[in-house]
């Protein structure tokens, strides 16, 4: 049962993370027949802690000695915390916590203190795409999804940025307490009670530096031709190769092949038309090389889990042209 549930706090914590954690479980609804929870902020490094917005501190009375009746642990991101220690008996806790059965939930950049404590080992794993490649170097034996908005693997709950958390948490509500108390719940906070797509959709991919000494000038036709239908061995002979040579030395620059990197940026370019106009899906479907709105969503859905006209209308507004 989801009743006891506790906020663990180091310094640098973010209020925005442990707000969300403090909305879903630390208000009492009873008076609109919701689920009262036994809710606790405790720290792990002294009755003050500092907070990363400036002189604003957090105190609470409670320490680890509360996490030891807990049914679920939540850990709220901060400051650096893919650069810092965490104490040993903060570790030791978790660790017990989920032997007995405990569930732990990470919001963003709280994922470190759960790598650290061996938690994330063989486990699958999310994080903001942000700190993706930093929890990978640190923690390789987890598996890190930085496309998903959280990732349940039972006891171990991890959510991507900042409001991923609202995702994760309600998840879990949803899961133990069934959807009718998270869509209350979610009503309350005004949030969408389940938000479509994953991460990959906010994920900054401006096109890299090309470091490619055979295949550079291809690649900037390729860029400045999406719209076109082109084959290996048109791009073979525009590099002045054979076809399985160049696709050999494609990869070998790319770190991919010739279709998945055109597909990419047609991707690309469709996400900057949907951001930055008002054109048609047929407009740019054609625009984008994918020929019809049905291939353009279909390649859109795979790559970023949402579709074109959810995308448009998240980074636009609900009035956007369809």
């Amino acid at each position: 049962m989801l009743k006891n549930v506790v906020a663990v706090l180091l310094d640098g914590v973010h209020p925005f993370e442990l707000g969300v954690v403090c909305e879903v479980f630390g208000i009492d609804r009873r008076d609109e027949g919701l689920p009262v929870y036994d809710f606790a902020v405790v720290s792990a490094e002294g009755p003050s802690l500092g907070t990363h917005v400036g002189g604003l501190s957090v105190s609470t009375p409670y320490g680890l000695e509360r996490l030891e009746e807990a049914d679920l642990i939540t850990l709220p991101a901060g400051s650096g915390y893919h650069l810092r220690e965490y104490p040993p008996e903060l570790l030791d806790a978790l660790r017990r916590a989920v032997v007995r059965g405990t569930r732990v939930l990470s919001v963003c950049s709280g994922v470190f203190v759960l790598g650290a404590a061996g938690l994330l080992d063989g486990r699958r794993c999310a994080v903001h795409w942000h700190h993706a490649d930093a929890l990978t170097r640190q923690y390789p034996r987890a598996v890190v999804e930085p496309d998903v908005l959280y990732v349940d693997e039972d006891p171990v709950i991890t959510s991507a940025g900042t409001a991923a958390g609202i995702d994760a948490c309600l998840h879990l509500v949803r899961k133990e307490q069934g959807p009718e108390v998270a869509n209350r719940i979610a009503r309350r906070m005004v949030v969408p009670p389940h938000r479509d797509g994953g991460q990959a959709q906010y994920i900054e991919r401006p096109l890299p530096p090309s470091p490619c000494d055979t295949v550079g000038e291809v690649l900037a036709w390729m860029e400045a031709h999406l719209d076109q239908e082109v084959t290996v061995e048109q791009l073979a002979a525009r590099a002045h190769m054979a076809p399985r040579t160049f696709a050999r030395r494609f990869h070998q620059e790319t770190g991919t092949t010739p279709y998945r990197w055109l597909l990419r940026q047609r991707v690309l370019l469709a996400q900057h038309l949907l951001e930055a106009t008002d054109e048609t899906m047929d407009a740019i479907a054609w625009r984008t090389g994918f020929g019809t709105a049905g291939a353009l969503r279909h390649q859109f859905v795979r790559s970023l889990g949402t579709t074109p006209n959810a995308y448009r209308r998240t980074f636009r507004g609900p009035q956007a042209v369809a």
